[in-house]
């Protein structure tokens, strides 16, 4: 049980913020009592943080009172990272959303956390540019969402993740003292890689306040494919070809059966026979656009697809994508209790991973979609619970159990975008071993020696592994 706020601390985290605004009536706080996991946990008051100044006044007067604080932007996660689990105090920075600087000489943009991903990439757009994380949530995450828990999506094929496009940080600690990471500059070797740290720490070891991110000429050209494989081992075995031929996609991306079949349901023309579908883009300019969109044409005719589908304008590519988009939300709707797992293989492990997520699907007798982002393994698997039936609900511990020992086995990583949070906390120690996983918590109790900072995400508190299950 949670201790209740003393209005002394309240009254000074009032104070605090300045500008700010704090929350602690009930029904205000439920906005802030869940994610997209749809775990419920209403916080014991939510401070609306305007600056940087109020979020290190407000981290100060919780350390000083020991009260946790859980760090939120747009509250979009997967992982349970907004959750306030041990009750406290929500850190919003969602008013935090003035874009600082776009800097078309530089390539760069300076914004506050707040920022909706969306809003910085037509921003940068009026210049040509973009900023190449931009996950299917992009029109509601934010950036400092995006920056705590590594954020990707389908761009990350060829540019990668959020750590690759950050220049530098401004963070306030656990303390309430503000550091500054990195610089402006495009090369930058001058002592540890704090930036780097923070970029994925999801809360646990500072509160970004101000970002400095890199920026990419956004392509001029662009041309999509749909190929349509009679089974979803063809369609990875075109991946792997692809990936081992040369310079990578634009992107390159998977759905399976299931996500047809839900595709289908939607209107959507798929070619009968099809139980795998690849979206393959060529980007660039002119002439590397044309180029590369040969050669994937190419690449995908020699593993005999059953169709492949070359899209004749920008609204016939747009349409393509927006059923890629849409997958996720329908998935949920379909299931509300659907759990989804982001784990990432090596590419050429991508046939063995489909095939032994079948095998657990098929033994604990769930439902199961996948798709993803194909190009760099990060494959999202949705097993498909009924909540109302106790019997399925009960059988997903132990088929989580057999995805991530199969996932361990095969060399991968147990998330390539959600990051960890509260979900897969208890098997970090599978993928890092102990002594890793202890060097981890050795640099958290560093940052935030009494522990206040987004307590119960990343780290579990056994941190013996769990026994794998053979699969």
């Amino acid at each position: 049980m949670t201790t209740p706020l003393s209005p002394e601390f309240l009254n000074q985290l009032r104070a605090a913020l300045g500008a700010g605004e704090l929350l602690t009536d009930a029904a205000a706080l439920e906005a802030y009592a869940w994610d997209n996991t749809g775990v419920r946990m209403r916080p014991q008051a939510a401070a609306l943080a305007v600056d940087a100044a109020g979020v290190a006044a407000a981290l100060a007067c919780c350390a000083q009172h020991n009260v946790p604080v859980t760090p939120r932007g747009a509250g979009t996660g997967n992982v349970g990272g907004a959750l306030a689990l041990h009750g406290g105090v929500i850190l919003s920075t969602q008013r935090m959303t003035r874009i600082v600087d776009v800097d078309p000489a530089d390539r760069v943009a300076v914004v506050e956390p707040g920022v909706i991903n969306a809003t910085l990439q037509q921003a940068a757009g009026e210049h040509g540019l973009f900023w190449p994380p931009a996950p299917s949530s992009a029109r509601a995450c934010s950036i400092g969402g995006n920056l705590a828990m590594g954020a990707a999506g389908p761009n990350s094929l060829r540019y990668g993740g959020a750590r690759n496009w950050t220049l530098s940080l401004e963070a306030a600690l656990a303390d309430g003292s503000l550091i500054h990471t990195g610089s402006r500059a495009a090369k930058d070797v001058a002592g540890f890689d704090l930036t780097s740290l923070l970029v994925g720490s999801e809360g646990t070891l500072g509160i970004i306040t101000r970002a400095t991110l890199k920026l990419a000429p956004k392509p001029t050209h662009e041309r999509l494919m749909r190929a349509a494989f009679a089974s979803v081992d063809a369609a990875a075995q075109a991946v792997s070809a692809i990936m081992a031929s040369g310079e990578a996609p634009g992107a390159l991306e998977i759905m399976d059966a299931a996500c047809l079949d839900l595709l289908r349901e939607a209107g959507m023309a798929i070619p009968e026979g099809a139980r795998a579908l690849l979206l393959a883009q060529a980007a660039g300019d002119a002439q590397s656009c044309a180029l590369q969109a040969d050669a994937l044409r190419d690449q995908l005719l020699a593993h005999n697809p059953l169709e492949l589908f070359v899209a004749a304008d920008e609204q016939e590519a747009k349409r393509a994508w927006e059923a890629r988009y849409k997958l996720s939300p329908a998935l949920k709707k379909l299931s509300p209790k659907r759990v989804n797992e982001d784990i990432v293989v090596p590419v050429s492990q991508l046939p063995a991973l489909f095939d032994g997520v079948a095998q657990i699907a098929a033994r604990w007798e769930l439902p199961c979609a996948n798709f993803g982002h194909a190009g760099d393994g990060n494959i999202h698997v949705n097993f498909l619970v009924d909540p109302a039936d106790p019997a399925q609900t009960e059988k997903i511990a132990p088929a989580l159990d057999q995805l991530f020992a199969l996932v361990t086995r095969l060399e991968g990583s147990l998330t390539g975008e959600h990051g960890v949070g509260a979900m897969k906390r208890d098997y970090l120690t599978w993928q890092t071993g102990v002594p890793a996983w202890d060097w981890q918590r050795r640099i958290k109790q560093l940052f935030d020696p009494n522990g206040i900072l987004n307590p119960g995400k990343i780290f579990s508190e056994d941190p013996r592994p769990r026994p794998h299950s053979v699969v």
